[in-house]
């Protein structure tokens, strides 16, 4: 991990759980750190925390939907730093609703920050990652970009692409022989506040939904979570999955192929109260 020391790291949604949680580990490794998120109190909070661990910290307000704002941010950081060699592209937001109750515009939210946050935050970064001589691409997706839910059509779409988009991008990375790493990183339940946050399709009960993230669903700490996204990228792993139900689920639908899809929604009707 000692590798680690004196490179400059990106963090998008770093006000808050595994953002917050990358921040300060990469912080303990003597990073140089450029945080954002359109969470100015919780990222405020985050760059105390890591300055106490002797970080070099640059915040930053930044709403990675808004394109020209990323790139325009993406020179700043280069500026201010003189390099870039790691981008978190971890900004993300949640939402629960079925096809057929969502409008239009929630599963446009969903792919504008879920998916072209990654998109612009990747495009915008990967010219300074490149040049910076030895570098690294890491993508949040989630355990529902390696298996579909009922009722998460929009964030499974939104989190299929991002797999699907760094894929593609570790492989042009290895064709053109460029010096960086991507990692694409697909935690299960993560204590975050990701559920309390969430929006949901008209009609349902956002407080249930919350609730049951964080009773039922979210077992495992921001700080593991980190420790294994930061032991993944030191080691230039392509998929790193965070947690035991992600590991067995993915297993699952790979023995399965499609018949997991049965298996889940009949889990989803039984155990999931907003499914019916």
């Amino acid at each position: 991990m000692s590798s680690f020391e004196g490179r400059v790291a990106v963090i998008t949604g770093a006000g808050s759980g595994i953002g917050r949680a990358l921040a300060l580990n990469l912080a303990d490794r003597s990073v140089r750190l450029a945080l954002s998120d359109i969470d100015t109190e919780g990222l405020a909070e985050t760059v105390r925390l890591a300055r106490q661990r002797g970080a070099q910290v640059k915040s930053d307000r930044l709403d990675v939907t808004e394109r020209e704002a990323v790139l325009a941010y993406a020179d700043d950081v280069v500026g201010h730093f003189g390099a870039v060699n790691q981008i978190y592209n971890n900004a993300g937001i949640a939402y629960n609703g079925n096809v057929d109750k969502s409008d239009f515009k929630d599963i446009e939210r969903v792919m504008d920050v879920d998916f072209w946050g990654v998109v612009n935050g990747t495009k915008a970064f990967l010219p300074h990652v490149i040049a910076s001589g030895d570098g690294n691409i890491v993508n949040i997706s989630s355990l529902f970009g390696l298996i579909a839910v009922p009722g998460q059509s929009a964030y499974n779409a939104a989190k299929f692409a991002v797999r699907g988009f760094t894929e593609a991008l570790r492989q042009e990375m290895l064709i053109a022989k460029h010096p960086v790493k991507v990692t694409c990183v697909h935690p299960g339940g993560i204590k975050t506040a990701v559920g309390r946050n969430a929006t949901v399709a008209h009609g349902e009960d956002q407080q249930s939904f919350a609730e049951f993230f964080d009773t039922r669903l979210a077992w495992h700490s921001p700080e593991m979570a980190a420790r294994t996204i930061v032991s993944g990228v030191a080691k230039g792993h392509a998929r790193v999955v965070i947690g035991w139900e992600a590991k067995a689920l993915d297993i699952l639908a790979r023995i399965l192929g499609s018949w997991y899809q049965r298996v889940v929604a009949a889990g989803v009707s039984t155990f999931f109260p907003w499914a019916k």
